[in-house]
């Protein structure tokens, strides 16, 4: 769960890059340069992006949530439609959500806004806490830190936030084998280990695990391997070995099956489902429907790693269309590029993604959840009752990726997409 840090307190933080560095003494990468990128249709690309700047303002999640709450917008929103998980996945409502919300964010601790290089939506947060000034929370730190963790005081999970940033650790693993640590402990199996609600546990376990002292030591291997060694894996909320952010999918049956398909496990960002079933962007669907969602999956995934490829924002697709994308990239190029071409570079990108997976030896029944989300019905809120319906999506999306049965791509969907061996 090290982080690659970059502007501070910028983290390229999930999949365990900055253990890859520092596995190969690698300290830092500086770039230096003065050349300007040449591009081949400069009028073009002015054009678009002065289009793309006009949908950016006039959308109401781009031009007013997050540059006014950041990311931590999303809080209270996904507490009331009960899907932001408490105590490892235990609740899919959290009571304190209103006190670690982006509001209680904004009135408390900020100091300013923050965006990337030449960004007009600014949706980092500057924020002073406990005499220390920092860039954070985000929306998933908040929940890993605090609702994860059962912490509803939101001065110490800023400090928490400060903690990982200074010791380059992943906020969302961090927070999650903490809450998983804390759920083993309730059972019994962790002796004298932390409980919900110990804000200050969680300071002490963060710097453990940083510096590999004692139970920080188990805990820096990650909630699948911890939960394990401790005869306990179905409590760890994973998917291939990564840690699941804050979204409880039984209340998202789209985001259930993103994270169980997901290429490098855990991830809410290959297939952004909370789009369509929350947000209504680009279109509002049934949040607990399933026949839609293994296509709508393979759609966003593949648009998803297209846009990835581009070095490009995710929340840029809030405002704009696919077409947006194959414009840029057209004017930048000079190749002439549609919507449809950038949904074929990201099946392509997919595919080549799983296959180099499988390689490594990954079984394909590792396309799944946690059992908790599969079998045990959340107890609360919009969802309450509901589990995970996996059974009944993932072979459609097989069937739709082109792949068998296992979920292995299949000879002609190589062949189409000019992968062949």
């Amino acid at each position: 769960m090290a982080s690659v840090m970059n502007d501070g307190a910028r983290a390229l933080g999930r999949g365990g890059l900055g253990a890859v560095m520092g596995s190969k003494n690698l300290k830092a990468v500086v770039v230096r340069g003065r050349n300007r990128v040449s591009v081949s249709r400069p009028e073009k690309l002015s054009f678009v992006l002065n289009e793309s700047r006009r949908w950016i303002k006039g959308n109401p999640v781009t031009a007013v949530g997050l540059p006014r709450f950041g990311t931590a917008v999303l809080v209270n929103l996904m507490n009331e439609l009960g899907v932001f998980p408490a105590n490892n996945f235990q609740y899919s409502r959290f009571p304190e959500a209103e006190s670690i919300s982006g509001e209680a964010l904004e009135e408390r601790y900020l100091v300013k806004r923050r965006s990337c290089w030449g960004c007009p939506i600014g949706c980092g947060r500057v924020t002073r806490a406990g005499g220390l000034e920092g860039e954070g929370p985000e929306y998933e730190t908040l929940w890993a830190l605090g609702a994860q963790c059962g912490v509803g005081d939101l001065e110490k999970v800023v400090l928490a936030n400060y903690l990982c940033n200074d010791l380059g650790l992943d906020t969302i693993s961090a927070g999650s084998v903490i809450g998983c640590c804390m759920e083993l402990s309730q059972r019994g199996l962790v002796e004298g280990g932390p409980r919900f609600g110990d804000a200050d546990a969680v300071l002490g376990l963060l710097e453990d695990m940083a510096l590999g002292r004692g139970l920080g030591k188990e805990l820096a291997q990650g909630a699948r391997r911890f939960a394990r060694h401790r005869g306990a894996g179905e409590y760890a909320m994973q998917v291939k070995g990564l840690e699941l952010p804050a979204y409880d999918p039984r209340g998202l049956q789209g985001q259930g099956l993103s994270f169980a398909t997901s290429n490098r496990g855990g991830c809410h960002l290959r297939a952004y489902l909370v789009g369509p079933e929350v947000l209504g962007i680009p279109k509002m669907v049934d949040r607990h429907s399933t026949m839609d969602k293994p296509g709508l999956t393979i759609f966003a995934q593949n648009l998803n790693a297209s846009v990835d490829s581009l070095v490009l924002c995710r929340f840029l697709q809030f405002a704009l269309s696919d077409e947006y994308f194959a414009r840029m990239l057209e004017a930048v190029t000079g190749v002439p590029y549609k919507a449809a071409d950038l949904h074929r570079i990201g099946e392509r990108i997919w595919n080549l993604e799983r296959l180099y997976n499988l390689r490594c030896g990954m079984d394909p029944a590792e396309d799944t959840l946690p059992l908790r989300l599969l079998r045990e019905p959340a107890s609360e809120g919009p969802a309450a009752g509901r589990v995970v319906l996996l059974e009944e999506m993932l072979p459609l999306y097989y069937r739709a990726r082109g792949w068998d049965e296992r979920g292995i791509p299949e000879p002609q969907k190589l062949a189409s997409l000019g992968l062949a061996p």
